[in-house]
């Protein structure tokens, strides 16, 4: 258990705004990671191990992408007892994202609307940030490093982006996340068409061909969708999916509908809305997908998870591995431990 209960932590974190009290936790993390002072935040990791994509994973729960976009953090969030955490999105370029403000509480919904864009430090810089991280996969963590497109960079252009981001992350990554879901970049979902998508894997594929000959290792990819897809789009992602050789899918970014959240304030900032809201349609899609794919087609199920019991229905729907991210800014490292364990009774 944490010497600090988040419960003592979270009234001033939430007493300011929502992007200052985002920044100021990762500096803190970032300094006190790996230090007698981590033991602040540690807690131990629960022991449910299993293989997902011929990676052993040391239990059921992670970290969504986006909340470290650098990769600063690796080892001071692995403290807190995650199987695996994604980092990124980054993209070839350091950009600034979206102006300011542009992330914002909802807290009757434990809900966040953000609308970053991407903002990060550039490729080389998150490649040597996650160089520096150790003891988390010393200690048998998986880290996955998720990549995106430019802003400035046209989408007809988008493939050599994710080319170039797929170069520079391989030699360091247990497995690759493609973004070609964030509502913040625009026409990225664009990607997620069938002639698109079926571009972008083709070449994503051939490339990680060449790198695992040249490292000798071959790096599992998985794709990241959105919430807001039919049952018609989503078939049509699982058969490119297959088609392409990817080796699983990540169930789901945020979502740009606002149904859950009329008449909150913030409730009509635009941006994708993550939380309790999203947890339903998250579900939804990873249903569809794991009867478009069948059985043993990775799915790793992200979105709306605040509790152990909301872990356990993300497996039920049909996903091997489940991520947080909103749930940890609402609940604190507590849901880490909540979740892997509800998970491992269930296995």
């Amino acid at each position: 258990m944490p010497l600090v209960p988040y419960a003592l932590t979270r009234p001033f974190l939430f007493g300011l705004d929502a992007e200052r009290a985002h920044d100021l936790t990762l500096a803190s993390l970032a300094r006190l990671q790996n230090t007698p002072a981590s033991c602040l935040w540690r807690q131990a990791r629960v022991d449910d191990p299993l293989t997902v994509a011929g990676l052993r994973f040391p239990n059921r729960i992670g970290l969504a992408a986006g909340l470290d976009k650098n990769g600063e953090c690796i080892d001071g969030l692995g403290a807190m007892g995650f199987g695996f955490i994604e980092v990124g999105t980054v993209t070839p370029k350091a950009q600034p994202g979206n102006p300011k403000p542009r992330l914002f509480r909802l807290p009757p919904a434990e809900a966040l609307i953000n609308r970053l864009g991407f903002n990060n430090h550039g490729l080389a810089a998150f490649v040597a940030n996650v160089q520096r991280a150790k003891s988390f996969r010393a200690g048998g963590g998986i880290v996955g490093l998720n990549i995106g497109k430019n802003a400035a960079t046209p989408i007809e252009r988008a493939v050599d982006d994710y080319l170039q981001c797929l170069d520079g992350v391989y030699p360091y990554a247990d497995y690759v996340a493609v973004n070609i879901s964030s509502p913040n970049t625009q026409n990225l979902r664009q990607l997620q068409g069938d002639e698109a998508l079926d571009a972008l894997l083709s070449a994503l594929q051939a490339r990680r061909g060449k790198l695992a000959r040249q490292h000798g290792r071959a790096v599992p990819m998985f794709v990241k969708i959105a919430p807001d897809l039919g049952e018609a789009q989503v078939g049509v992602i699982a058969a490119t999916l297959r088609r392409n050789g990817i080796d699983g899918v990540i169930a789901t970014n945020t979502t740009i509908a606002r149904d859950a959240v009329q008449g909150l304030a913030h409730a009509n900032e635009t941006g994708g809305l993550s939380g309790r809201p999203l947890f339903e349609a998250s579900n939804r899609v990873v249903r569809m997908l794991r009867a478009a794919l069948g059985p043993g087609f990775p799915i790793i199920g992200v979105g709306g998870v605040m509790s152990g019991a909301d872990a356990l229905a993300k497996l039920e729907a049909g996903a091997d591995l489940v991520q947080i991210y909103t749930g940890l800014i609402y609940k604190g490292p507590a849901l880490v431990t909540e979740a892997a364990r509800a998970m491992a009774r269930r296995a």
